[in-house]
Protein backbone atom coordinates (compact mmCIF):
# COMPACT_ATOMS: atom_id res chain seq x y z
CA UNK A 1 0.00 0.00 0.00
CA UNK A 2 1.18 2.99 -1.04
CA UNK A 3 1.66 6.28 1.10
CA UNK A 4 1.27 9.75 0.56
CA UNK A 5 3.16 11.27 3.44
CA UNK A 6 2.26 14.88 2.43
CA UNK A 7 -1.30 14.11 2.45
CA UNK A 8 -0.96 12.58 6.00
CA UNK A 9 0.39 16.03 7.10
CA UNK A 10 -1.97 17.97 5.52
CA UNK A 11 -4.44 15.67 7.49
CA UNK A 12 -2.90 15.69 10.67
CA UNK A 13 0.32 18.71 11.12
CA UNK A 14 0.75 20.59 13.97
CA UNK A 15 0.83 20.02 17.73
CA UNK A 16 0.51 17.28 20.14
CA UNK A 17 -3.34 17.58 20.38
CA UNK A 18 -6.03 19.85 21.30
CA UNK A 19 -8.81 20.36 23.15
CA UNK A 20 -11.60 19.16 21.80
CA UNK A 21 -14.88 18.62 24.51
CA UNK A 22 -16.32 20.57 27.08
CA UNK A 23 -13.08 20.89 29.54
CA UNK A 24 -10.63 22.06 26.70
CA UNK A 25 -8.52 23.72 29.46
CA UNK A 26 -7.99 19.90 31.28
CA UNK A 27 -7.68 17.74 28.25
CA UNK A 28 -5.50 14.23 28.23
CA UNK A 29 -4.10 11.92 26.04
CA UNK A 30 -6.99 8.79 26.36
CA UNK A 31 -5.63 5.69 24.84
CA UNK A 32 -6.29 2.05 24.37
CA UNK A 33 -4.05 -0.89 22.91
CA UNK A 34 -4.38 -3.41 20.85
CA UNK A 35 -2.68 -6.53 22.91
CA UNK A 36 0.46 -8.35 20.96
CA UNK A 37 2.28 -10.35 23.68
CA UNK A 38 4.38 -13.01 21.66
CA UNK A 39 6.67 -14.86 24.25
CA UNK A 40 7.81 -18.76 23.71
CA UNK A 41 6.18 -21.20 26.43
CA UNK A 42 5.99 -24.36 27.46
CA UNK A 43 9.70 -25.32 26.23
CA UNK A 44 9.07 -23.04 22.88
CA UNK A 45 5.96 -22.64 21.79
CA UNK A 46 5.01 -19.38 20.23
CA UNK A 47 2.27 -17.59 21.47
CA UNK A 48 0.50 -14.36 19.69
CA UNK A 49 -1.72 -12.86 21.18
CA UNK A 50 -2.66 -10.76 17.84
CA UNK A 51 -4.08 -14.17 16.55
CA UNK A 52 -5.66 -15.40 19.71
CA UNK A 53 -7.58 -12.18 19.80
CA UNK A 54 -8.57 -12.49 16.08
CA UNK A 55 -6.61 -9.06 15.64
CA UNK A 56 -4.71 -10.26 11.48
CA UNK A 57 -8.22 -11.25 10.49
CA UNK A 58 -10.00 -8.54 12.00
CA UNK A 59 -7.80 -5.21 12.06
CA UNK A 60 -10.26 -3.35 10.18
CA UNK A 61 -12.79 -3.64 12.64
CA UNK A 62 -10.78 -2.89 15.43
CA UNK A 63 -9.18 0.40 14.13
CA UNK A 64 -12.68 1.71 13.35
CA UNK A 65 -13.74 0.45 17.08
CA UNK A 66 -10.86 2.59 18.83
CA UNK A 67 -12.02 5.31 16.66
CA UNK A 68 -15.65 4.87 18.08
CA UNK A 69 -14.54 5.29 20.81
CA UNK A 70 -13.06 7.83 20.86
CA UNK A 71 -9.33 6.60 21.66
CA UNK A 72 -7.64 9.04 19.47
CA UNK A 73 -3.83 7.30 20.33
CA UNK A 74 -3.48 3.60 20.11
CA UNK A 75 -0.42 1.57 21.62
CA UNK A 76 0.19 -0.85 18.76
CA UNK A 77 2.56 -3.55 18.91
CA UNK A 78 4.08 -4.97 15.14
CA UNK A 79 4.64 -8.94 15.74
CA UNK A 80 8.44 -8.19 16.15
CA UNK A 81 9.22 -12.21 15.67
CA UNK A 82 7.53 -12.22 11.75
CA UNK A 83 8.94 -8.73 10.98
CA UNK A 84 12.67 -9.62 11.65
CA UNK A 85 12.99 -12.51 9.68
CA UNK A 86 17.19 -12.43 9.83
CA UNK A 87 20.35 -9.58 10.16
CA UNK A 88 18.91 -6.80 8.17
CA UNK A 89 16.21 -8.61 6.93
CA UNK A 90 12.54 -7.71 7.44
CA UNK A 91 8.87 -8.82 6.17
CA UNK A 92 6.45 -5.81 5.75
CA UNK A 93 3.95 -6.66 4.46
CA UNK A 94 1.52 -6.61 7.10
CA UNK A 95 2.53 -3.21 8.80
CA UNK A 96 2.74 -1.84 5.26
CA UNK A 97 -1.51 -2.27 5.30
CA UNK A 98 -1.98 -1.57 8.96
CA UNK A 99 0.27 1.38 10.11
CA UNK A 100 -1.13 3.62 7.32
CA UNK A 101 -4.58 2.40 7.65
CA UNK A 102 -4.32 3.43 11.51
CA UNK A 103 -2.91 6.82 10.39
CA UNK A 104 -5.92 7.65 7.75
CA UNK A 105 -8.42 6.57 10.74
CA UNK A 106 -7.08 9.53 12.22
CA UNK A 107 -5.27 7.40 15.07
CA UNK A 108 -1.69 8.35 16.48
CA UNK A 109 0.04 4.72 16.81
CA UNK A 110 2.37 4.45 19.80
CA UNK A 111 4.30 2.10 18.16
CA UNK A 112 5.70 -0.85 20.75
CA UNK A 113 8.49 -2.17 18.96
CA UNK A 114 9.60 -5.67 21.01
CA UNK A 115 6.79 -6.99 23.59
CA UNK A 116 7.75 -9.67 25.27
CA UNK A 117 9.10 -12.23 22.46
CA UNK A 118 12.22 -12.03 20.00
CA UNK A 119 12.77 -13.48 16.99
CA UNK A 120 13.58 -17.59 16.91
CA UNK A 121 16.84 -16.66 15.12
CA UNK A 122 18.02 -14.81 18.52
CA UNK A 123 19.20 -16.57 21.73
CA UNK A 124 16.40 -14.89 23.29
CA UNK A 125 17.13 -11.98 26.00
CA UNK A 126 19.83 -13.65 27.30
CA UNK A 127 21.60 -13.26 23.59
CA UNK A 128 24.58 -10.08 24.05
CA UNK A 129 24.33 -9.60 20.48
CA UNK A 130 20.50 -9.21 19.82
CA UNK A 131 20.71 -4.95 21.42
CA UNK A 132 22.75 -4.50 18.62
CA UNK A 133 20.53 -6.27 15.99
CA UNK A 134 16.87 -4.71 17.73
CA UNK A 135 18.64 -1.46 17.08
CA UNK A 136 18.85 -1.96 13.68
CA UNK A 137 15.43 -2.92 13.31
CA UNK A 138 14.45 0.18 15.52
CA UNK A 139 16.00 2.21 12.95
CA UNK A 140 14.84 0.46 9.84
CA UNK A 141 10.96 0.62 11.01
CA UNK A 142 11.66 4.62 11.84
CA UNK A 143 13.35 5.03 7.96
CA UNK A 144 10.04 2.78 6.68
CA UNK A 145 7.51 4.65 8.56
CA UNK A 146 9.14 8.06 8.94
CA UNK A 147 5.55 9.90 10.08
CA UNK A 148 5.30 7.98 13.49
CA UNK A 149 6.88 10.05 15.69
CA UNK A 150 5.73 7.82 19.35
CA UNK A 151 7.83 4.68 20.16
CA UNK A 152 7.99 2.11 22.78
CA UNK A 153 10.82 0.46 21.99
CA UNK A 154 10.45 -2.48 24.07
CA UNK A 155 7.92 -2.96 26.86
CA UNK A 156 7.93 -3.65 30.73
CA UNK A 157 11.43 -5.09 30.82
CA UNK A 158 11.38 -5.43 34.04
CA UNK A 159 8.14 -7.80 33.68
CA UNK A 160 10.21 -9.43 30.51
CA UNK A 161 13.30 -10.47 32.79
CA UNK A 162 11.29 -11.60 35.91
CA UNK A 163 9.25 -14.09 33.76
CA UNK A 164 11.68 -15.31 31.07
CA UNK A 165 15.21 -15.26 33.35
CA UNK A 166 13.93 -15.47 36.97
CA UNK A 167 10.45 -17.53 36.86
CA UNK A 168 11.31 -19.77 34.26
CA UNK A 169 7.55 -19.21 32.36
CA UNK A 170 8.81 -17.28 29.40
CA UNK A 171 11.28 -17.14 26.16
CA UNK A 172 14.78 -18.53 27.66
CA UNK A 173 12.76 -20.21 30.70
CA UNK A 174 15.41 -19.19 32.93
CA UNK A 175 15.38 -19.81 36.44
CA UNK A 176 17.93 -17.64 38.54
CA UNK A 177 19.83 -13.75 39.66
CA UNK A 178 21.96 -13.67 37.22
CA UNK A 179 19.60 -14.88 33.89
CA UNK A 180 17.56 -12.03 35.29
CA UNK A 181 19.93 -9.05 35.65
CA UNK A 182 21.59 -10.32 32.23
CA UNK A 183 17.90 -10.16 30.73
CA UNK A 184 17.10 -7.14 32.13
CA UNK A 185 20.62 -5.38 31.02
CA UNK A 186 19.94 -6.47 27.33
CA UNK A 187 16.73 -4.83 27.59
CA UNK A 188 17.40 -1.92 28.36
CA UNK A 189 20.84 -1.43 26.16
CA UNK A 190 18.23 -2.67 23.33
CA UNK A 191 15.88 0.36 24.56
CA UNK A 192 19.02 2.79 24.36
CA UNK A 193 20.57 1.88 21.28
CA UNK A 194 17.09 1.91 19.61
CA UNK A 195 16.30 5.41 20.59
CA UNK A 196 19.85 6.08 19.17
CA UNK A 197 18.36 4.15 15.92
CA UNK A 198 15.14 6.23 15.72
CA UNK A 199 16.36 9.77 16.33
CA UNK A 200 18.50 9.44 13.54
CA UNK A 201 15.66 8.72 11.41
CA UNK A 202 13.48 11.36 13.38
CA UNK A 203 15.44 13.58 15.73
CA UNK A 204 12.03 14.99 17.58
CA UNK A 205 10.24 10.90 18.51
CA UNK A 206 9.02 10.76 21.77
CA UNK A 207 9.59 7.70 23.34
CA UNK A 208 6.78 6.41 25.63
CA UNK A 209 7.93 3.74 27.93
CA UNK A 210 6.00 1.25 29.71
CA UNK A 211 7.05 -0.82 32.96
CA UNK A 212 5.18 -2.19 35.69
CA UNK A 213 4.07 0.26 38.48
CA UNK A 214 4.51 -1.45 41.77
CA UNK A 215 5.13 -1.45 45.45
CA UNK A 216 5.83 -3.93 48.26
CA UNK A 217 3.78 -3.67 51.46
CA UNK A 218 5.47 -4.65 54.75
CA UNK A 219 3.17 -6.63 56.67
CA UNK A 220 5.81 -8.71 59.07
CA UNK A 221 8.50 -6.69 60.63
CA UNK A 222 10.94 -9.44 59.81
CA UNK A 223 10.57 -8.59 56.40
CA UNK A 224 11.46 -5.19 56.58
CA UNK A 225 14.67 -5.39 54.51
CA UNK A 226 13.65 -7.17 52.11
CA UNK A 227 10.82 -5.34 51.42
CA UNK A 228 12.99 -2.21 51.23
CA UNK A 229 15.12 -4.14 48.71
CA UNK A 230 12.31 -4.93 46.19
CA UNK A 231 10.93 -1.54 46.71
CA UNK A 232 14.04 -0.49 45.42
CA UNK A 233 14.81 -2.86 42.48
CA UNK A 234 11.27 -2.02 41.02
CA UNK A 235 13.16 1.17 39.62
CA UNK A 236 15.98 -0.11 37.64
CA UNK A 237 14.30 -0.46 34.23
CA UNK A 238 13.99 3.94 34.77
CA UNK A 239 17.34 4.02 36.86
CA UNK A 240 18.96 2.56 33.62
CA UNK A 241 17.37 4.08 30.74
CA UNK A 242 17.71 7.58 32.31
CA UNK A 243 21.02 7.47 33.80
CA UNK A 244 20.04 7.71 37.52
CA UNK A 245 21.94 5.88 40.20
CA UNK A 246 20.42 2.80 41.72
CA UNK A 247 20.37 1.97 45.06
CA UNK A 248 23.39 0.81 46.78
CA UNK A 249 21.50 -2.32 48.16
CA UNK A 250 20.43 -2.72 44.07
CA UNK A 251 23.83 -1.76 42.89
CA UNK A 252 25.39 -4.88 44.94
CA UNK A 253 22.87 -7.30 43.87
CA UNK A 254 23.62 -6.22 39.98
CA UNK A 255 27.09 -6.30 40.46
CA UNK A 256 27.34 -9.63 42.68
CA UNK A 257 24.69 -11.38 39.93
CA UNK A 258 26.96 -10.54 36.53
CA UNK A 259 26.87 -6.68 35.87
CA UNK A 260 30.15 -5.59 35.27
CA UNK A 261 31.11 -2.23 36.47
CA UNK A 262 32.10 -0.74 32.95
CA UNK A 263 28.20 -1.65 31.83
CA UNK A 264 26.94 -0.05 34.87
CA UNK A 265 28.55 2.74 33.77
CA UNK A 266 27.71 3.06 30.31
CA UNK A 267 23.81 3.26 31.21
CA UNK A 268 24.55 6.15 33.80
CA UNK A 269 26.00 7.89 31.05
CA UNK A 270 24.22 6.77 28.12
CA UNK A 271 21.06 7.43 30.23
CA UNK A 272 21.28 10.94 30.76
CA UNK A 273 22.67 11.64 27.50
CA UNK A 274 20.28 9.48 24.84
CA UNK A 275 16.77 9.31 27.00
CA UNK A 276 16.02 12.75 27.01
CA UNK A 277 12.29 12.84 25.15
CA UNK A 278 10.82 10.40 26.99
CA UNK A 279 7.34 10.03 28.88
CA UNK A 280 7.65 7.67 31.72
CA UNK A 281 4.73 5.33 30.71
CA UNK A 282 3.47 3.28 33.97
CA UNK A 283 1.13 -0.33 33.90
CA UNK A 284 -0.47 -0.58 36.82
CA UNK A 285 -2.87 -4.02 37.36
CA UNK A 286 -4.61 -5.84 40.70
CA UNK A 287 -1.30 -7.52 41.05
CA UNK A 288 1.17 -5.15 41.34
CA UNK A 289 0.78 -4.09 45.04
CA UNK A 290 2.14 -6.80 46.94
CA UNK A 291 3.58 -8.18 50.76
CA UNK A 292 7.02 -10.49 50.78
CA UNK A 293 5.74 -13.64 53.64
CA UNK A 294 7.80 -14.74 56.34
CA UNK A 295 8.91 -17.60 54.31
CA UNK A 296 9.97 -15.06 51.60
CA UNK A 297 7.43 -15.29 48.98
CA UNK A 298 5.59 -12.79 47.71
CA UNK A 299 1.65 -12.73 47.41
CA UNK A 300 -0.19 -9.92 45.89
CA UNK A 301 -2.42 -7.85 47.79
CA UNK A 302 -4.97 -6.12 45.52
CA UNK A 303 -5.78 -2.29 45.30
CA UNK A 304 -4.36 -1.23 48.87
CA UNK A 305 -2.64 1.88 48.09
CA UNK A 306 -3.64 2.47 44.18
CA UNK A 307 -2.11 3.56 41.12
CA UNK A 308 -2.14 7.39 42.28
CA UNK A 309 -0.18 6.96 45.34
CA UNK A 310 2.32 4.14 43.88
CA UNK A 311 2.57 6.99 40.68
CA UNK A 312 4.18 9.68 42.95
CA UNK A 313 6.99 7.61 44.26
CA UNK A 314 8.00 7.44 40.62
CA UNK A 315 7.60 10.64 39.77
CA UNK A 316 9.44 11.95 42.90
CA UNK A 317 12.28 10.20 41.76
CA UNK A 318 12.44 10.79 37.93
CA UNK A 319 10.89 14.24 37.47
CA UNK A 320 9.39 13.20 34.49
CA UNK A 321 6.53 13.77 32.52
CA UNK A 322 3.96 10.40 33.24
CA UNK A 323 1.37 8.48 31.16
CA UNK A 324 -0.49 5.61 32.61
CA UNK A 325 0.30 3.20 29.97
CA UNK A 326 -1.66 0.43 30.82
CA UNK A 327 -4.63 -1.01 33.12
CA UNK A 328 -7.48 -3.00 33.33
CA UNK A 329 -9.63 -5.59 35.44
CA UNK A 330 -10.78 -9.08 34.24
CA UNK A 331 -14.36 -8.45 35.01
CA UNK A 332 -16.38 -7.23 31.86
CA UNK A 333 -18.85 -5.35 34.41
CA UNK A 334 -19.11 -3.51 37.55
CA UNK A 335 -15.94 -3.91 38.58
CA UNK A 336 -14.35 -3.05 35.44
CA UNK A 337 -16.25 0.48 35.38
CA UNK A 338 -15.22 0.86 39.03
CA UNK A 339 -11.37 -0.23 38.10
CA UNK A 340 -11.70 2.34 35.29
CA UNK A 341 -12.96 5.62 37.24
CA UNK A 342 -10.88 4.70 39.95
CA UNK A 343 -7.44 4.69 37.94
CA UNK A 344 -9.09 7.71 35.71
CA UNK A 345 -9.75 9.97 38.65
CA UNK A 346 -6.55 9.08 40.03
CA UNK A 347 -4.64 10.40 37.42
CA UNK A 348 -6.95 13.59 36.89
CA UNK A 349 -6.14 13.98 40.88
CA UNK A 350 -2.08 13.88 40.28
CA UNK A 351 -2.32 15.94 37.21
CA UNK A 352 -5.01 18.55 39.53
CA UNK A 353 -1.84 18.55 41.73
CA UNK A 354 0.61 19.68 39.38
CA UNK A 355 2.23 16.46 38.43
CA UNK A 356 2.71 16.30 34.47
CA UNK A 357 0.09 12.94 33.73
CA UNK A 358 -0.16 13.61 30.49
CA UNK A 359 -2.25 10.27 29.47
CA UNK A 360 -4.79 7.46 30.45
CA UNK A 361 -4.76 3.79 28.60
CA UNK A 362 -7.07 0.87 28.72
CA UNK A 363 -5.32 -2.22 27.90
CA UNK A 364 -6.30 -3.72 25.42
CA UNK A 365 -8.93 -2.98 23.00
CA UNK A 366 -10.77 -6.47 23.04
CA UNK A 367 -11.02 -9.46 25.63
CA UNK A 368 -7.18 -11.06 26.03
CA UNK A 369 -6.04 -15.01 26.52
CA UNK A 370 -4.66 -16.39 28.87
CA UNK A 371 -3.38 -13.52 30.69
CA UNK A 372 -4.83 -15.23 34.51
CA UNK A 373 -2.19 -17.28 34.66
CA UNK A 374 0.69 -14.74 32.83
CA UNK A 375 0.61 -16.70 29.45
CA UNK A 376 2.44 -19.63 30.85
CA UNK A 377 0.07 -21.93 29.31
CA UNK A 378 -1.66 -22.26 26.30
CA UNK A 379 -5.04 -22.94 27.67
CA UNK A 380 -7.01 -20.60 25.38
CA UNK A 381 -9.55 -18.93 28.63
CA UNK A 382 -11.03 -15.61 27.82
CA UNK A 383 -10.03 -12.88 29.72
CA UNK A 384 -13.06 -10.17 30.47
CA UNK A 385 -10.70 -7.30 30.17
CA UNK A 386 -11.48 -5.19 26.87
CA UNK A 387 -13.65 -2.39 26.14
CA UNK A 388 -15.04 -5.46 23.57
CA UNK A 389 -15.57 -8.78 23.24
CA UNK A 390 -13.83 -10.73 21.09
CA UNK A 391 -16.90 -10.73 19.00
CA UNK A 392 -16.63 -7.06 19.06
CA UNK A 393 -19.24 -6.45 21.27
CA UNK A 394 -19.05 -3.53 23.50
CA UNK A 395 -18.80 -4.26 27.59
CA UNK A 396 -20.36 -1.43 29.49
CA UNK A 397 -16.71 -0.31 30.48
CA UNK A 398 -16.60 0.73 26.56
CA UNK A 399 -19.39 3.48 27.42
CA UNK A 400 -17.68 5.21 30.15
CA UNK A 401 -14.50 5.04 28.72
CA UNK A 402 -16.56 6.70 25.23
CA UNK A 403 -17.66 9.59 27.93
CA UNK A 404 -13.90 10.01 29.16
CA UNK A 405 -13.13 10.22 25.82
CA UNK A 406 -15.49 12.64 24.13
CA UNK A 407 -15.03 15.05 27.25
CA UNK A 408 -11.78 15.12 28.39
CA UNK A 409 -9.76 13.46 25.53
CA UNK A 410 -7.12 15.46 23.23
CA UNK A 411 -7.46 15.88 19.60
CA UNK A 412 -4.11 14.52 18.35
CA UNK A 413 -2.22 16.38 15.76
CA UNK A 414 0.90 15.04 13.58
CA UNK A 415 4.34 14.93 14.19
CA UNK A 416 5.35 17.46 17.07
CA UNK A 417 5.40 17.76 20.63
CA UNK A 418 6.42 20.68 22.63
CA UNK A 419 9.92 20.41 24.17
CA UNK A 420 8.59 20.45 27.40
CA UNK A 421 5.78 17.32 27.15
CA UNK A 422 2.76 19.09 28.06
CA UNK A 423 -0.21 18.77 26.33
CA UNK A 424 -1.95 21.49 24.17
CA UNK A 425 0.95 23.83 23.00
CA UNK A 426 1.77 25.01 19.62
CA UNK A 427 4.77 22.83 18.48
CA UNK A 428 7.31 23.24 15.70
CA UNK A 429 7.20 22.70 12.14
CA UNK A 430 6.91 19.39 11.09
CA UNK A 431 10.10 17.88 9.58
CA UNK A 432 10.43 17.74 5.79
Amino acid sequence: MSVDLAQLQRNHGGALCRGVGPHQGATILIATGIECSYPTVQGGRRRDELEETGHYSRWREDIELCRQLGARYLRYGLPYYLVHTSPGTYDWRFSDEVLPAIWEAGLIPILDLCHFGTPDWIGGFQDSDWPRYFAEYAGAVAERYPWIKFFTPVNEMLICARFSARLGLWNEQAQGDGPFVRAHANQCEATLRAIEAIQRHRPDAVFVQSETAEVYLEQWPKTATEVAFHNHLRFITFDFVYGRPCDADVLLFLLDNGLTRDRYDWFMARGRSVAQNCVLGMDYYGNNERTIEPDGTDRPQGAMLGWGMIAQDYYERYRRPMMLTETNFIDGGEASVHWLLRTWHQARHLRNRGVPVIGYTWYSLTDQIDWDIQLREIRGKVNANGLVTLDRREREVARVFRQLARDYACEPLLHTLPPNLTVGRAGEADPP
